[in-house]
């Protein structure tokens, strides 16, 4: 009885099922298939935008940054050695103060070079994070709102909330004092100036304003911020060489 042979699927050169939902979620990710890496690079990128949330949740349509996501990536800067250099980029409308003003302490704590850029906005507690790189850069056209500290929702009206609200914006002026070159009275008459917010108090410093001020060192971009940085690297490294041989 003949049997008759049986006929080869015919080769296709269309992409496997996993192939092409991988590349389909990366167009809906990321908008486009081709993803540029940083192989090979020893600088890190860590960008702060949207709200900075704290302990609690922000409603999820709202752009967030949690502080629980960055401070674990900053102790694995500190500690991964081909690591040589941070780089923060803000864009941020600020947020919780007590989550800003931690990562503002992680980033001025670490042994690493730093220079931070402010793209668009760096607002309220974003400001302290803006100052707390080793150097700051702001874009032309980007600005810092400085204001008061403010509490929402149930608010009990006593004495000891006004000296709770005190103390609290005291550390953000001593922290910003500190690591920029502004004078604790130039911030305050910034933080406490009427008419520059409609119907509120505070200043919107526009990129050129915040260098004279002395909030920001320099008025630049990216590559600006590139190229101090590896400086500042090189720097760090001729330190470093310079401790071993003595």
């Amino acid at each position: 009885m003949d049997q008759t042979p049986e006929t080869e699927a015919p080769q296709t050169d269309a992409p496997k099922k996993d192939e092409s939902s991988g590349l389909i979620q990366k167009i809906q990710s990321l908008g486009q298939t081709n993803v540029p890496t940083m192989e090979g690079s020893s600088i890190h990128c860590l960008t702060i935008v949207g709200q900075i949330e704290g302990h609690m949740q922000l409603p999820p349509n709202n752009k967030a940054t949690k502080y629980e996501h960055l401070i674990p990536q900053l102790v694995a800067i500190e500690q991964n050695h081909k690591i040589e250099g941070l780089l923060v980029i803000l864009n941020t409308v600020g947020g919780d103060v007590e989550a800003g003003l931690a990562i503002s302490e992680m980033i001025a704590s670490l042994s690493k070079p730093s220079v931070s850029l402010v793209l668009g906005g760096g607002h309220s507690i974003g400001v302290p994070i803006a100052v707390s790189a080793d150097y700051s850069f702001i874009a032309p056209t980007a600005t810092m709102t400085i204001h008061p500290v403010r509490l929402t929702g149930l608010v009990i009206g006593v004495p000891q909330t006004f000296e709770y609200l005190d103390k609290m914006q005291d550390r953000v002026i001593s922290f910003v004092t500190s690591h920029s070159e502004i004078t604790e009275e130039r911030f305050k008459e910034l933080m406490f100036s009427k008419g520059n917010l409609t119907r509120d108090i505070g200043t919107n410093v526009i990129g050129t304003d915040a260098v004279s001020d002395g909030l920001i060192n320099e008025v630049g971009g990216v590559g600006q911020a590139l190229k101090k940085l590896n400086e500042l690297i090189e720097a760090n490294k001729k330190e470093e060489d310079k401790g071993l041989t003595q």
